[in-house]
């Protein structure tokens, strides 16, 4: 299985911190955001990664290479102007091939044991999402859970709303016949879920959206105080 590790916002939350530095290069806990993930997946055999790029794109390809001081392959998707999240996954499919392949964030921290995602069997799904507690800066959530699936509010099915965590994963199939161009992810994902065809989970662990310097700052402080775990 391959994974893809988005990496190609502007961090403009972040600012001052991402005028110079892409965001998944911010360290916590003495290490880049998007080094954890890397070190994460090539734990449990994930080693062919792709990661998209646009603001400060070199330097994040300065910084991680091909990869292999991480012991994975990073195959790299630079964007120049970013395509947002669908977007940059329909620029990359060439490198993603047909299979299902794991979708994280680059710029989220998680205690998170990758290895279920490895045994996730989509079948008739075009994505399986980890859904997360909401945390303070989005109480009213993203989706609802229920029996396993991911549904829209606006589907009214009763269950638990929770905040998608950036961590999935994903069928190529959902893009098929999407052109090249800027195409945010949200929609492709409640098209399906009207149909039925995402399934879900709630994550067992940490989880924190690294968007602004406060969140990065708390979060550095937890894990060199071993309360991240």
């Amino acid at each position: 299985m391959k994974a893809m590790i988005l990496a190609a916002g502007l961090g403009n939350r972040m600012r001052p911190l991402t005028l110079h530095t892409p965001k998944p290069l911010l360290e916590v806990g003495g290490k880049p955001l998007i080094v954890w993930h890397l070190e994460k997946l090539a734990a449990i055999g994930v080693t062919e990664i792709v990661i998209n790029t646009a603001w400060l794109g070199e330097k994040l390809a300065e910084a991680l290479g091909d990869g292999s001081q991480f012991g994975v392959h990073i195959l790299w998707s630079h964007e120049g102007e970013g395509l947002e999240t669908a977007g940059g996954i329909i620029n990359a499919l060439p490198l993603l091939g047909d299979e299902p392949f794991i979708l994280l964030n680059g710029d989220v921290w998680t205690s998170m044991d990758f290895a279920p995602l490895l045994g996730i069997e989509l079948e008739d799904n075009l994505a399986h999402l980890v859904l997360v507690e909401n945390p303070e800066q989005h109480p009213e959530g993203d989706f609802t859970l229920a029996g396993g699936k991911a549904y829209t509010f606006d589907q009214k099915v009763e269950g638990e709303k929770l905040t998608f965590s950036g961590i999935s994963v994903l069928d190529p199939k959902m893009f098929a016949g999407l052109g090249a161009g800027k195409r945010p992810l949200a929609p492709l994902l409640k098209a399906a879920m009207l149909n039925n065809q995402v399934a879900a989970s709630k994550l067992t662990g940490i989880w924190v959206d690294v968007g602004t310097p406060e969140r990065l700052t708390a979060l550095d402080l937890a894990i060199r105080e071993g309360k991240s775990a």
